[in-house]
């Protein structure tokens, strides 16, 4: 059974359609919207999935425009930008996240593989519920947030990884961290244990993979985080990339290929998938 994809996918579907077929008609934006009652900028987000054009009349007009006169193939946009009109689960969080990361939340549940890498933290898929509040905690005063911001945070983490977990299709994750995200001990001792357990629990499902990228390896690798987020054809890989203050989300094939190699060196630098029991045992000796 196919996976229902939400409003979030179906918009980016919906903006990499619209992009396309402005692109062949050799439109710009303004050529594009001149004389429809939207503006330029609302097609600038529309197409970049950020947002929804409000009603079926103006996708409509905007596909005679583009010269696009196939019935069926109008009636299939149609059909995607309503679902995309739907609220997404992640909307009561919208507040607390950073600049991007509504998408990226919306799009990693739509994913068919995730595919990532940190060098510093616990991965947040992976993450406990105990792991991620002192995570959460230990910058509470230094960036003055709330309790309820908190709580909420931790709240938002968990409902996450339900997808990882759930019974039908789960997503297929494949993850890699440096060692230094495994050592660096937030909570407490007992708090690092509980993870290290929880990934080598989750390591045994059929759809997780966790290799470690040991600090002593002479290898490649990254020292700024990544997801490559691959979805059921047509819709092509996305890369998530964080920044200071944003999550970027990107669909750019350069970066997408660039991305991928750097996956694959950081995969070939790490201990094997069966390897990361024994590395995390030894870890929890050493918090003991």
């Amino acid at each position: 059974m196919a996976v229902k994809t939400g409003p979030t996918l179906r918009r980016v579907q919906l903006g990499k359609e619209l992009r396309r077929l402005r692109d062949r008609a050799g439109m710009t934006p303004a050529q594009a919207v001149d004389g429809l009652g939207f503006s330029e900028t609302k097609l600038w987000r529309v197409e970049r999935g950020l947002t929804s054009l409000d009603k079926v009349q103006d996708l409509r007009n905007l596909c005679a425009r583009y010269g696009l006169e196939d019935e069926e193939d109008i009636e299939f946009l149609v059909r995607i930008q309503r679902d995309s009109l739907s609220r997404d689960w992640w909307a009561p969080y919208r507040n607390l996240m950073p600049s991007g990361m509504g998408m990226f939340v919306g799009l990693e549940r739509d994913a068919r593989r995730l595919r990532g890498w940190h060098p510093t933290l616990v991965y947040g898929l992976l993450q406990t519920e105990s792991y991620a509040r002192a995570l959460f905690q230990s910058a509470k005063a230094v960036e003055e947030t709330t309790t309820e911001f908190l709580e909420m945070n931790v709240q938002l983490r968990t409902q996450r990884k339900e997808l990882i977990t759930r019974s039908e299709n789960p997503v297929e994750l494949w993850v890699i961290m440096g060692e230094a995200a495994l050592r660096h001990v937030l909570g407490s001792a007992e708090v690092m244990r509980e993870q290290y357990e929880h990934i080598a629990d989750l390591a045994k499902l059929d759809n997780v993979t966790v290799q470690v990228l040991p600090l002593a390896t002479p290898t490649y690798r990254s020292f700024s985080n990544f997801v490559l987020m691959d979805f059921e054809p047509p819709m092509t890989t996305i890369v998530e990339i964080d920044e200071a203050r944003s999550v970027v989300v990107v669909d750019k094939q350069t970066e997408v290929w660039k991305h991928t190699r750097k996956f694959d060196a950081l995969c070939a630098g790490a201990l094997g998938p069966g390897e990361t029991p024994k590395f995390l045992e030894r870890l929890a000796r050493e918090q003991a």
